[in-house]
């Protein structure tokens, strides 16, 4: 099934392509990360935002020269713990393009981005992120399979076998 282009087309890949995410603050908890090509070239970065500086309320994710693609900030209140997306810089108004959401409100559980304007495109995310190990599922098909379309852990360093702290990781 393919699916549709969110920000621009530049920001897709044709084949799996691996990414570095590295958190950019290491005194702050939540403040931010920036994500590398394999050439180690900049690509996105992504800050938080809260009224509160330990409420993290809303991440941005923008370009190399900060340019604002989407928008994700948190729903309050909220059983299921969902956060809506918007296309680039958040205005009063503006209506979300996918929210995302716990799968249900009992316990850990996965979670589930909806895409508005397309009800056949819903994805599942499975694993933990504090722990940088979780997998991205299309399940917007008719049929029941789930087909892999993300993977996110932690980065092993080739040249030592090591596995690098949570602070860096990858993004396949």
């Amino acid at each position: 099934m393919s699916t549709g282009i969110v920000v621009e087309e530049s920001f897709c890949f044709k084949e799996e392509t691996q990414l570095t995410v590295l958190k950019t603050s290491h005194f702050f908890p939540g403040d931010g990360f920036t994500v590398y090509d394999t050439k180690g070239k900049v690509i996105f970065r992504v800050d938080s935002y809260g009224p509160d500086s330990r409420l993290k309320d809303e991440l941005v994710l923008m370009d190399v020269s900060g340019k604002y693609l989407l928008t994700v900030r948190r729903k309050r209140p909220s059983l299921h713990q969902r956060w809506n997306g918007f296309l680039g810089e958040r205005c009063d108004g503006q209506k979300p393009i996918f929210s995302v959401r716990r799968s249900s409100i009992i316990g850990r559980s996965s979670m589930t981005v909806e895409v508005y304007g397309n009800p056949n495109e819903e994805y599942l995310i499975e694993g933990s992120f504090p722990q940088r190990c979780c997998t991205f599922y299309n399940t917007g098909s008719t049929n029941e399979s789930k087909e892999s379309v993300a993977k996110i852990r932690r980065k092993v360093d080739s040249s030592t076998n090591v596995v690098l702290g949570k602070d860096v990781f990858s993004h396949l």
